[in-house]
């Protein structure tokens, strides 16, 4: 609603929920002033890849903490599954850029996509190994029958199986990837052009007439949820299915 008022009103009459006037240009000057294709753009980029790779990395993990057997396999998993207990918040931010700059990723979305690829979230570990446990082993037995391979089981049978949480694993990883604002910001600072939306729509706040342009910000964020928005209505069937699955047994 504060997308509608005007920067006064914001200021002024916050506490109240309805603007006394709508205030539809700020979503013109918002688009004009913020450079939306090119942030939208780079936006497209970083969820696309991280999409992919969490993806790929999520499903393979969770077939290979399901399935395989081998010494510790318990122990590392709810070790891992530990970790979503602790939160470090921006402690590991500047170890990450260091890294990066290792291999001269620190200035690019590249090194967002390698982190957020290989830092495995454990959510997404959790939620892929307790679907692929509600797929049977029988189906399994017959492929290795067959004479399928391990990673053949995977490919062939298991990933395309897996439509429902591939689509859970991906609004998610697509939502955090699309919503990250701090360690886009930190790799991007130094070159606008390669900003994700989020991060460019920040600017936006001073580019205004006044100090901080809260009414154009607010609208260009309302803009940004559009993409949000529809990918959740395409896909909230799989989603739903994903998120429920092998909750019950029987």
């Amino acid at each position: 609603m504060s997308s509608f008022k005007s920067n006064m009103d914001i200021l002024t009459t916050g506490n109240l929920l309805i603007p006394k006037e709508f205030v539809l240009d700020n979503y013109v000057k918002a688009w004009q002033l913020a450079d939306f294709k090119t942030y939208t753009g780079n936006s497209i980029f970083l969820a696309f890849f991280c999409v992919v790779g969490t993806v790929f990395s999520s499903t393979v993990c969770g077939y290979v903490f399901s399935r395989a057997a081998f010494k510790g396999k318990e122990i590392v998993f709810y070790f891992m599954i530990s970790s979503m207990f602790v939160s470090l918040g921006t402690l590991t931010l500047y170890p990450l850029l260091m890294i990066m700059k290792v291999f001269h990723l620190n200035k690019s979305l590249w090194g967002v996509v390698i982190i957020r690829v290989f830092g495995m979230n454990v959510t997404n570990l959790f939620i892929a190994r307790g679907f692929i446990n509600s797929v049977p082993k029988e189906i399994d037995e017959a492929a290795k029958l067959d004479g399928c391979s391990f990673a053949g089981i995977y490919y062939r049978i298991i990933f395309p199986l897996c439509k429902p949480l591939i689509a859970t694993v991906g609004i998610l990883s697509f939502r955090s990837a699309w919503n990250d604002y701090m360690l886009p910001m930190v790799f991007t600072m130094t070159d606008p052009r390669r900003m994700p939306l989020v991060v460019g729509i920040m600017h936006l706040k001073s580019s205004g007439d006044a100090a901080s342009s809260w009414n154009f910000m607010l609208a260009g964020t309302a803009i940004s949820l559009i993409p949000m928005i529809t990918i959740y209505i395409m896909f909230n069937r799989y989603f739903i299915s994903g998120m429920t699955s092998g909750a019950v047994k029987g």
